[in-house]
């Protein structure tokens, strides 16, 4: 302010007004630096980075799909839809005019959910994963295209997970015959094709129905029923007119009825659910409408599923989430019965790398936006890039971001490594050295840590979400929907929120890790020692010559991991689950952050790679929880969080 002018004071109308930061794409093609890096030109450095490591050189047209994207998540039209579905969330209509249930269309979403849905399939959210023409990793592809989509996406993210595990899971069926179920085949194949297309007009996004009141992950609690039809009861169903679901496909001879506590994405075309036969808990196929007569009248009906009433929850708020009643619901059986666990597995495994996905990628927005504001803020007469204070906190939580960017992208690295192999996905790229050519080891170093992945990023976004509010100062803790909503972070955290939990909390992910320990079919239950172990050491060879004092680091960590987990029980493994994360969270992502450096000796990713494993380095002492006997610290814990006596903590160990 000028000194020598009398001072006024402000209004509505006068004074300060802060200009509304410029948030750029995440990605730019085609402006890449001779160090090898991006420069400014893409703002999420780790993004391009990540297509650098795991994609070969050229690839115009993919590198261009990620570039167009990154802008269209930014274009007014598509921030007006987000805010749309933000301010305008589904709402439930049960019954119709004079009181009858309204098996017609009971849900209704906002015309702007409904736009991003129909974006998101013309941009190959889920069909890029399966591009049979692809001569690079699909993963990679498909993931970097929703890392810069997401956080304008109002959450349409979340059927688009589910959209993809169905489309992967009933990939693998596309060869079963018929068997005992006439018309299976067809049906599977046509919805296969319908949930990988690009035509919005086409294209169907999926649910997953699992979560029961009795269970919650706990999903062999199923209360759910399914039996199958007699032939006379089929017979009677078609004499009625509902023998077809509403695009003319026969309905399955399968009849469920149940209740589902958690069902997400209740707008979907059809969903995957778990029910219980005489042969055990088994996963079934349904459409969510079947065709009807009502009078005089052809109708498409909901295929018997009651819409109880939607969730209340502290975000996610656009995303339809709803408690349904399932009573006389027709479906096709998939796969074995009495399999449903080992089916629905191959559905998780795809989710739980799109949540972590999807945190990633709301967190490099809430850093982008903190960015933006950092260099359009003034405090103290100076703009506030000039704070040291602030800059040094900030390039830390970066320097976590990274880390979190690398590890998720490792592992949608081995999962398109394992479903096209190793030359198609890997050869000829700087990531040859990184994915294991042996499958099987691929494929259980894979299984080890996509629960990994999926907790620790999780966890580790929301609380990076939480520092850009802070960075934001009161702005950040606004819900500000002007302006598109760009700098609504509260919005983004407050969605991010349910990530850890989302697909099984942390807790449910170090059980699954301790699963894959114990599991003798697994490197002859030496997992740590077989796998992970064999390709970190192949890893610390090729970063030795420049992180010679790292190597060394992460070979302690790697030596404490083996100590902690050789001649374990089961037990004790669980004890300790989450120790066992974020061991192997800090083994990992520090490997895969030095070879990133090494791939160019870029400085500011060595600089990332060195502040992040000095960062996870093990203490000099011992951890508190490694003194003693693991028992004994076991009932204190009890203690500490139950208030239990000595006396009522006997025997429940």
């Amino acid at each position: 302010m000028d000194r020598q002018k009398p001072y006024r004071p402000s209004s509505s109308t006068e004074g300060f007004f802060q200009a509304v930061p410029t948030v750029p794409p995440a990605y730019s093609h085609g402006h890449e630096s001779k160090d090898g890096g991006h420069g400014n030109v893409s703002d999420d450095v780790a993004l391009a980075r990540v297509l650098k490591l795991y994609l070969p050189q050229g690839n115009f047209e993919v590198r261009q799909s990620i570039h167009n994207l990154a802008r269209r998540a930014l274009h007014p039209s598509v921030l007006r839809h987000g805010v749309d579905a933000e301010l305008n969330p589904p709402t439930l209509r049960p019954l119709t005019t004079f009181g009858e249930e309204n098996r017609v269309d009971p849900l209704w979403v906002t015309e702007g959910w409904k736009a991003l849905k129909a974006i998101g399939q013309e941009e190959g959210l889920v069909s890029a994963g399966y591009d049979t023409t692809a001569r690079w990793n699909r993963r990679i592809h498909q993931s970097a295209l929703n890392h810069v989509w997401n956080s304008s996406a109002a959450l349409t993210g979340c059927p688009a997970a589910m959209t993809d595990g169905a489309a992967k899971l009933l990939q693998s069926h596309l060869d079963d015959l018929d068997g005992d179920q006439p018309g299976r085949a067809a049906v599977i194949r046509q919805v296969y094709n319908r949930l990988v297309s690009r035509d919005p007009g086409i294209a169907w996004t999926s649910g997953q129905w699992m979560t029961e009141r009795t269970g919650g992950s706990d999903v062999r609690e199923s209360e759910t029923l399914a039996r199958r039809l007699a032939s006379t009861e089929i017979a009677h169903c078609a004499s009625v007119g509902q023998d077809c679901d509403a695009h003319g496909m026969p309905l399955g001879p399968w009849c469920i009825d149940g209740f589902k506590w958690f069902s997400s994405a209740t707008d979907s075309d059809m969903a995957l659910l778990l029910a219980q036969t005489e042969s055990g808990l088994s996963l079934f196929y349904i459409p969510m409408r079947r065709h009807a007569r009502s009078g005089m009248a052809n109708v498409n009906e909901l295929n018997g599923i009651h819409i109880q009433r939607l969730k209340t929850k502290l975000g996610t708020k656009q995303l339809p989430t709803a408690e349904l009643e399932l009573k006389g619901v027709r479906g096709w059986l998939i796969g074995q019965e009495g399999r449903g666990v080992k089916q629905i597995a191959t559905i998780l495994n795809i989710t739980r790398l799109y949540t972590a996905g999807g945190s990633a990628a709301a967190w490099g927005r809430g850093l982008s936006v903190c960015r933006a504001y950092t260099k359009a803020r003034r405090v103290h007469r100076t703009l506030l890039q000039n704070n040291q204070l602030h800059v040094r906190w900030l390039a830390n939580e970066t320097v976590k971001y990274h880390a979190a960017v690398h590890f998720t992208f490792f592992g949608l690295a081995l999962q398109g490594a394992t479903e096209q192999g190793w030359i198609l996905a890997v050869r000829g790229t700087k990531a040859a050295s990184l994915i294991p050519q042996d499958s099987t080891i691929a494929v259980i170093l894979l299984r080890l840590i996509t629960p990994v992945i999926k907790a620790v990023v999780s966890v580790n976004a929301a609380e990076g979400l939480r520092a850009c509010m802070e960075g934001l100062g009161g702005v950040g803790y606004c819900e500000n929907n002007e302006d598109g909503g760009i700098l609504n972070i509260a919005r983004i955290f407050r969605d991010a929120l349910a990530n850890p939990i989302w697909e099984g909390t942390v807790s449910v992910m170090a059980e699954d890790v301790v699963r894959v320990l114990v599991d003798r079919r697994l490197a002859d239950g030496r997992v740590i020692e077989k796998v992970l172990a064999k390709w970190a050491h192949g890893v610390l060879r090729h970063c030795e010559p420049r992180f010679s004092k790292e190597c060394s680091l992460i070979e302690q960590r790697l030596n404490t991991l083996l100590s902690m987990t050789n001649g374990a029980n089961e037990n004790e493994l669980l004890w300790r689950g989450r120790e066992l994360l974020f061991h192997l969270e800090a083994i990992v992502s520090s490997l895969v952050l030095m070879y990133d450096a090494c791939s160019d000796e870029n400085e500011i990713a060595t600089a990332i790679a060195l502040r992040y494993v000095h960062s996870r380095a093990l203490a000099q002492l011992e951890s508190f929880s490694n003194t003693g006997n693991w028992k004994e610290v076991a009932l204190m814990d009890r203690k500490i969080f139950l208030a239990e006596s000595g006396d009522e903590i006997v025997g429940k160990l």
